[in-house]
């Protein structure tokens, strides 16, 4: 057996085993949710992602970068070379936290907390990145809110129409407001769910929002396909963030991705990679895609 040979066996991971598996700890929060009180600690790639310059000199706008995928985008964005604008509710400790990994890789990093769900707040996300950046050359549009409920008589109006503002109005304010700034080569990078393929009946309108926001992402690749825009999708499976013990009962969060072919969740961090080459040249000829991290789940 040559040396070659012999160190590609020895580097070998066993997906099954790469991350913790369930049954994890019994623990629930209140939405949006904090990566601090989540046990186990979610990975978005701090002590592994190596950045290789794939996005050197670009500029990102991220929904949802405190934390979860939005986090571990962030991270590995500014370890290829770009600036990243974090969007981001309310949580402050987690956000500030994104920051220091954006800034120890040298990049530039601007906070804005806000609710997306409004368009004046999208706007400023925009108006905020060209001011403080000069332009912006990635979208990703990630942020989102779920909750379960066993009945739709347990879905209130209110909450009906705040997901639907939340995880696609915002995106459609977002686009309309960033494509003025937009050259050719630029990317938008949606995050949609294997719930738009498998709907989940607990999860209603986020799985509706879900399905839509890939149908959006489809459309927009067209319409702005002459422009050289690109437009992607992101379909995660299960993924373990602050919006699992902040949408699920403590019993479901226990058992939570033991229902993937790979028996565990997903870690954020192994997301990111997708992420970065979407937004990157390496994928010039990709548009209109959805890209399926799902632990195995069908998407077919």
């Amino acid at each position: 057996m040559s040396t070659t040979t012999k160190q590609k066996k020895e580097t070998l991971q066993d997906p099954t085993k790469k991350y913790p598996s369930p049954p994890f700890p019994e623990q629930e929060q209140e939405m949006p949710g904090t990566e601090q009180l989540m046990h186990p600690k979610p990975d978005h790639g701090e002590k592994t992602y190596k950045g290789s310059g794939k996005l050197v000199g670009k500029k990102a706008v991220i929904t949802g970068a405190d934390s979860g995928i939005g986090k571990a985008v962030a991270i590995a964005f500014a370890r290829e070379g770009a600036d990243v604008l974090i969007s981001y509710l309310e949580e402050d400790e987690d956000a500030k936290e994104t920051e220091k990994y954006v800034r120890e890789a040298g990049k530039k990093a601007i906070l804005i907390p806000g609710d997306i769900s409004e368009e004046d707040h999208c706007k400023k996300i925009i108006d905020t990145a060209i001011k403080e950046f000069g332009g912006i050359d990635i979208l990703v549009n990630n942020a989102a809110y779920q909750m379960e409920h066993e009945s739709l008589q347990e879905i209130t109006t209110k909450e009906w129409e705040y997901t639907f503002r939340t995880n696609l109005h915002s995106m459609f304010w977002l686009c309309k407001a960033v494509e003025p700034h937009l050259k050719p080569g630029s990317s938008i990078i949606n995050t949609s769910s294997v719930n738009a393929y498998t709907p989940r009946p607990t999860l209603i309108p986020y799985t509706i929002t879900k399905g839509a926001v890939q149908n959006f992402t489809a459309t927009l690749a067209q319409l702005w396909g002459e422009k050289g825009i690109r437009v992607n999708c992101v379909a995660p499976g299960p993924i373990w963030t602050p919006l699992i013990p902040g949408s699920f009962p403590k019993e479901k969060v226990k058992e939570f991705g033991k229902q993937t072919p790979l028996k565990r969740a997903g870690q954020p961090a192994e997301l990111a990679p997708v992420y970065v080459l979407l937004a990157s040249d390496e994928s010039s000829y990709m548009s209109g895609a959805t890209v399926q991290v799902t632990g195995g789940m069908p998407t077919i």
